[in-house]
């Protein structure tokens, strides 16, 4: 089990309960981007970070600019005593939880054919033991009223050459998001998973070059690549006054079919 403190959140000002969000994978990419808009919105955050630890910092002190409390944390979203950590941690110093947002995860792309097994066990333990780890602390700590908010892919739809070992990853958290959200029938707990298309992240952008990355832009009717903010604005909805989207994998992707 791995946890390590960097800030410490101070007491907000006003009355009233904040709504509290857990974000895994928050230093960075699309993770940043939730992390200082659910700020903006008013959430204090909790940043889950795997080893970058200048990074988590950074994404702090953006949420902190926001006049949100933040603190992060480091954990191996597999590991469930490191998880469970996190979550103790929010609940002793922000007073519980009521957004969990899984966008922790890595891709790694090559035919299925010639796939390396071993990377495809890495790839399966942070994408889909991670979701579920994190998930599961999720299920059991969130307050009522709150949402659960997984990341899969729109590559499980499209279904594009070399995508295959990590869209199998994603299709597995679609799955576990819709059955979560029956599961948790009665406590007013909404589970959604958004799968972004193409984005313009350090993940979606390396090892590719200028002829992959403007063909693929073009692959929507927007024609260009997401960004960031794209897809945190419909995280944003989902965590906040989207009540009654449930159970549901939402394509967050320019339109691309």
């Amino acid at each position: 089990m791995s946890i390590t403190d960097n800030t410490d959140g101070t007491p907000s000002a006003g009355g009233g309960r904040r709504r509290v969000a857990v974000v895994t994978g928050g230093s960075r990419g699309i993770g940043r981007a939730v992390v200082e808009r659910l700020a903006a919105d008013g959430q204090d955050v909790v940043i889950v970070y795997a080893g970058d630890e200048g990074a988590a910092k950074e994404a702090v002190s953006a949420a902190e600019q926001h006049g949100a409390r933040a603190f992060a944390a480091q954990a191996d979203v597999a590991d469930a005593e490191a998880v469970a950590a996190v979550f103790d941690r929010a609940e002793a110093e922000f007073g519980g939880v009521d957004v969990v947002v899984n966008s922790a995860g890595v891709m790694h792309l090559g035919p299925i054919a010639d796939f390396d097994l071993d990377v495809l066990d890495a790839m399966h333990r942070t994408n889909v033991r991670g979701t579920f780890v994190v998930a599961q602390q999720a299920a059991r700590r969130v307050r009522d009223g709150g949402a659960i908010i997984n990341f899969s892919t729109s590559v499980v739809k499209l279904g594009l050459p070399g995508y295959g070992p990590y869209a199998a990853t994603k299709g597995a958290v679609d799955a576990v998001s819709g059955v979560l959200a029956k599961e948790l029938r009665g406590r007013d707990v909404t589970v959604n998973a958004v799968a972004p298309g193409p984005t313009a992240t350090a993940l979606f952008l390396s090892d590719k070059d200028e002829t992959t990355i403007e063909r693929m832009a073009g692959m929507n009717p927007m024609q260009r690549l997401g960004t960031p903010e794209d897809i945190a604005e419909v995280v944003s909805a989902l965590a906040g006054a989207a009540r009654w989207i449930n159970g549901q994998t939402i394509y967050v992707n320019g339109g691309m079919a």
